[in-house]
């Protein structure tokens, strides 16, 4: 196979996962009703009015900001425990500068498995201090890190939502460290 019939085959791939979550996500936030009837709210106050859900008015805040180069900036909103014994860190990638930038291609660490799947967040690890231990992005049989991959060029203002997987610390953690290539380092909360 040639480089670029991967890149596309890539390229096809993430497209099809983006159009698939996206339209799970829809499906997620529909009424599922009927519009002209009235249905009862949990939301409702006692003079009948409603009160704005907690994700209406307010933007979530995020657990860490971490800052890169050139303005980019890792805004991480959730870290989940999950029960099958790992931590799925959530957030955006933000370019907060006034030009167009290339996220570094150090964000993929220096393993050549990961390299060799184009860039991603892989070079990312969580450090629990408390337990003295280092986690790394967890990857696929293929050795493909279980994070984000394809990034590129971010325009001024525009946002990535990113992910990454690690193998969760003892239960007895709820702090760890996130250190990204590039960026600086910021405390995260982990929840679940």
């Amino acid at each position: 196979m040639s480089i670029r019939f991967t890149a596309k085959a890539r390229r096809g791939m993430v497209a099809l996962t983006v159009a698939a979550g996206l339209a799970l996500g829809m499906a997620g936030c529909g009424g599922g009703g009927d519009d002209d009837k009235a249905s009862p709210s949990a939301s409702a106050s006692p003079d009948g009015g409603s009160n704005p859900s907690a994700q209406e008015g307010k933007p979530e805040t995020p657990l860490a900001e971490l800052k890169g180069i050139e303005g980019l900036l890792l805004q991480i909103t959730s870290a989940e425990r999950d029960a099958g014994g790992f931590i799925t860190v959530n957030g955006t990638v933000k370019n907060d500068g006034a030009k167009s930038v290339v996220i570094p291609p150090q964000t993929s660490g220096d393993e050549t498995e990961v390299i060799k799947h184009g860039p991603s967040l892989g070079g990312a690890t969580l450090v629990d201090s408390k337990g003295k231990k280092r986690y790394y992005v967890l990857r696929d049989t293929d050795g493909r890190p279980l994070t984000t991959t394809g990034l590129g060029n971010l325009e001024p203002g525009q946002t990535l939502p990113v992910f990454m997987q690690f193998p969760a610390p003892p239960t007895s953690t709820n702090e760890a460290d996130l250190q990204v290539p590039t960026f600086s380092s910021g405390t995260i909360k982990i929840s679940g």
